[in-house]
């Protein structure tokens, strides 16, 4: 606080204590005690572990995959300088150069970029020392300068054009180092904030659980936020600080579930029964489930710290992960987002007019839906019904000739054009082209919630939601009458996210609009 705001703060307690008597003191005083047992009361239960910013599992994995975008700025660094220079040592056009000038310039860069990947630059895993990683960067761009030499004097002999690719090793290392500072900073922050520090919560109020705590404590690369136990009579209100929040089945629908990363089973492996009985429950939550089996000795302590708390940057070698298959389809999403959005624009305008010309009310209807890992967010659509029948939690869901529905609203629901503004969310990252539609939270079928009808309906939050989706496309969208009708939906969800690749997105976009069109009995 500063030195101005304490004299203020000062002079505001003064003006409330002038012209007390004594018993007014001693209730203000019995007023603030009580106020500070509830503060500390409060910082209990948010434990020692708790996040100064709270970033969900979606941000977090965002700041995860931008070892990708690392790589694509660094790859068009390189190809830059290699054509620049290959441009100023060919005596004519860069195009009819001779194949010896162009050639080690090409090697050259493809030995760096290869390097770079393959030894593990864009993973900047914490406690990593920035001159380190540096030297690194500086070695490998002196091994791509031998290969250009080396491969130039083969192809060019004695007329060897020896300076033009020293000054492209110097470019390019110029190049590196200050994107790669920049890098190493903007990680750096990322850690600073919390957005590569992963969130787990327990499972198990035993010794096991109390042993990764206080390591944790130590470490403080881990946040542990809670601790969930089926057995509730027997358990403590906290252990090391960390609070115990309430039973497996709580966890299922607790609001810290979108920014828990993991869930770790802090119980003895070999009571199986049990350890089956929680798989059971957790299954339908989105989060991968670990069972951590007693270490042995501090350093087995240590390891298993290590392999939970181990959140580099997502490697960009080995085969297609599921970081990369993010990056992929995030990097779809904003390519075609944005052009479909730029496309669009005066068709969404359109629509804009037509609603505001048709009924009196917004042009725009926000509702609150599930998106990746459980987060809520907002989706954005154009309003289709009349503004006093507006149903943000689809309680009821719409049905044939529907009289909520406006006559605009019909035709743009028909046609799904009221699902347009959420180009808006995927170009937010809160939502994708292509994955399984987002459902309202609480949307009921049957006068049953949803969620509740099918174990695994949790299992289509793995994956950001979509405007068009696997399960549309083969029949099965707008509202869920029925539990089959829901089961069916989940079922063909679960397939996309377990089946999900780049091209099945683009042929799902490019069957969505035929398929929709040509689907006359859907409700929509």
């Amino acid at each position: 606080m500063t030195e101005t705001a304490s004299r203020h703060s000062y002079d505001a307690d003064r003006s409330v204590t002038d012209g007390m008597d004594a018993s007014g003191l001693q209730a203000l005083a019995a007023a603030v005690t009580d106020g500070a047992e509830t503060v500390g009361a409060s910082a209990a239960r948010r434990g020692p572990f708790r996040p100064e910013v709270w970033l969900n599992a979606r941000q977090r994995h965002a700041s995860r995959l931008a070892a990708h975008y690392f790589r694509a700025f660094d790859a068009l660094a390189v190809v830059g300088v290699s054509l620049l220079c290959a441009w100023a040592a060919s005596p004519g056009a860069l195009l009819t150069a001779p194949l010896s000038h162009l050639l080690p310039f090409v090697l050259g860069a493809a030995t760096v970029l290869g390097l770079m990947g393959s030894l593990g630059r864009y993973r900047f895993a914490r406690g990593q020392r920035a001159a380190r990683h540096l030297a690194s960067v500086a070695a490998i761009v002196a091994v791509g300068a031998g290969v250009a030499l080396v491969s130039g004097w083969i192809m060019q002999g004695p007329a060897a054009q020896w300076s033009a690719w020293l000054v492209w090793a110097g470019l390019v290392l110029i190049s590196l180092y200050a994107l790669h500072m920049g890098w190493s900073d903007m990680v750096a922050r990322w850690r600073a904030s919390g957005a590569l520090t992963p969130n787990i919560v327990l499972v198990g109020a035993t010794r096991r659980a109390e042993t990764l705590i206080r390591e944790a404590l130590k470490r403080r690369d881990l946040n542990v936020l809670g601790i969930f136990d089926d057995r509730l009579a027997r358990s403590p209100r906290a252990i090391e600080g960390v609070p115990v929040l309430g039973t497996a089945a709580d966890l299922l629908t607790h609001k810290m579930t979108p920014y828990v990363d993991r869930i770790v089973l802090a119980i003895d492996p070999r009571a199986e029964a049990r350890v089956r009985e929680l798989n059971a429950t957790l299954r339908t939550l989105p989060h991968e489930v670990t069972l951590l089996v007693e270490p042995d000795g501090a350093i087995e302590t240590r390891k298993a710290l290590d392999r939970l708390a181990a959140a580099p940057l997502a490697d960009v070698q080995g085969p297609v992960d599921d970081d990369r298959r993010a990056f992929n389809k995030r990097l779809q999403d904003m390519i075609l987002g944005l052009i479909a959005l730029v496309l669009l624009a005066p068709v969404m305008a359109l629509i804009a007019l037509a609603i505001r010309l048709d009924s009196p009310g917004p042009i725009f209807f926000r509702q609150r839906r599930h998106g990746f890992n459980h987060e809520e967010i907002v989706v954005w659509k154009f309003r289709s019904m009349k503004q006093e029948s507006a149903d943000a939690t689809a309680s009821r869901q719409v049905t044939h000739d529907d009289e909520r529905v406006t006559r605009v609203g019909r035709f743009i629901r028909k046609t799904s054009l009221d699902e347009l503004p959420q180009l808006l969310n995927v170009i937010a990252g809160e939502m994708s082209l292509v994955g399984p539609r987002p459902h309202a939270i609480g949307m009921k079928t049957s006068h049953v919630e949803s969620a509740r009808l099918v174990a695994e309906y949790a299992h289509r939050h793995r994956i950001k939601p979509g405007m068009t989706g696997w399960a549309a496309v083969n029949g099965s969208r707008g509202p869920l009458h029925t539990a089959q009708d829901v089961r069916q939906r989940v079922r063909l969800d679960i397939d996309y996210v377990e089946r999900q690749s780049l091209w099945m997105d683009l042929w799902i976009m490019a069957i969505t609009v035929p398929v929709l069109l040509g689907d006359r009995a859907a409700i929509r």
